[in-house]
């Protein structure tokens, strides 16, 4: 009896360990949501507990970790290059025209990097992901949807100012330049309309929306008036305004705006300027629940841009660094 119990002991040890080296190697075929359940299950409990907190002692940061997850998946894939610091060879994003004194949480990032560490015992959890789990965890915090991530990607060991420059969206495209954009990163207009409404939480600088409440015809009047006040036709290029109503809350007041010509950047109101992209703002306007299942699916696509998988990239030990 014993030792049919030993040996039961040591076939269950030998199943777990196999199970787990089989997790460790690298997926080939892709990403996927169980990724991390056998190396590090306390990997995204750890994530969202920073995240929590986090937005908790500042609601604006959810909607800047949103963003670093944005700005890194648009430039050459979804793979921690805007996490790079400048070094003489590597030509950090962080310095790009949308990302220049404008991208934030960088520090939240390098809180949550040593605190999933620290939970695995070693850096097993890629910059790339935390990313991208960050900004799942973010809208979830901030009252949206909740989606599985896909997971498995690796960090990359090079980044590209000039790349962030020109595929970064800018605030001032039209619908057909910011149709062409998304198309190259093989998305669609309904994942440009979805992801656009990631404009319900956070704020946008004074610079970026100067021209539309001076120039623009298809802008409420009154709002107008009212930014100019505190944005005027030079200086104060920092001042905040929000892109919604409601800044810290993930609802679809951003799509209502839309409708009555109140969108802060030219970007935004734009989405109203196309029919197929209309119906869709009309859509998410007044149907949440249609809203935050596309924004979760898009989330999805986005996340799935070019990843660095299998023996790609590596896993950083400092996401500000290559290894």
């Amino acid at each position: 009896m014993v030792l049919n119990s030993l040996s039961l002991f040591r076939a269950l040890l030998f199943l777990s360990l196999a199970t787990s080296a089989f997790s460790m190697r690298p997926y080939k075929e892709g990403l996927t949501p169980y990724f991390y359940d056998y190396v590090c299950p306390q990997a995204l409990p750890a994530i969202k507990r920073v995240v929590e907190a986090a937005v908790q002692q500042e609601r604006r940061m959810g909607a800047s970790l949103l963003r670093l997850h944005f700005h890194d998946c648009l430039v050459n894939g979804c793979d921690g290059s805007i996490l790079l610091d400048p070094t003489p060879t590597i030509d950090s994003e962080k310095l790009a025209f949308p990302n220049n004194n404008s991208a934030r949480g960088f520090e939240v990032i390098d809180q949550i990097k040593a605190e999933v560490d620290r939970a695995c015992g070693r850096p097993v959890v890629s910059c790339a992901d935390i990313l991208a789990i960050t900004a799942r965890d973010s809208v979830v915090a901030l009252g949206g949807p909740s989606w599985k991530v896909q997971l498995g990607r690796r960090d990359s060991t090079t980044a590209s100012r000039t790349t962030a420059n020109s595929d970064i969206p800018a605030p001032n495209m039209d619908l057909p330049a910011l149709v062409s954009n998304f198309e190259r990163q093989g998305l669609k207009v309904k994942d440009l309309v979805a992801l656009s409404g990631a404009h319900t939480i956070g704020f946008a600088q004074c610079f970026t929306f100067r021209n539309r409440i001076f120039n623009d015809s298809n802008i409420d009047q009154a709002l107008a008036k009212n930014l100019q006040s505190y944005c005027p036709r030079t200086g104060n290029d920092a001042n905040l305004a929000s892109l919604d109503p409601t800044p810290a809350r993930f609802d679809t007041l951003y799509y209502n705006n839309l409708l009555t010509q109140k969108g802060l950047l030219h970007s935004d109101q734009a989405l109203s300027t196309g029919e197929s992209a209309l119906e869709l703002v009309k859509s998410y306007s007044y149907n949440y629940e249609a809203f935050w299942k596309d924004f979760a699916k898009s989330m999805i696509r986005m996340g799935n841009i070019k990843p660095l998988i299998g023996n790609q990239g590596q896993i950083r030990s400092n996401c500000r660094r290559v290894n």
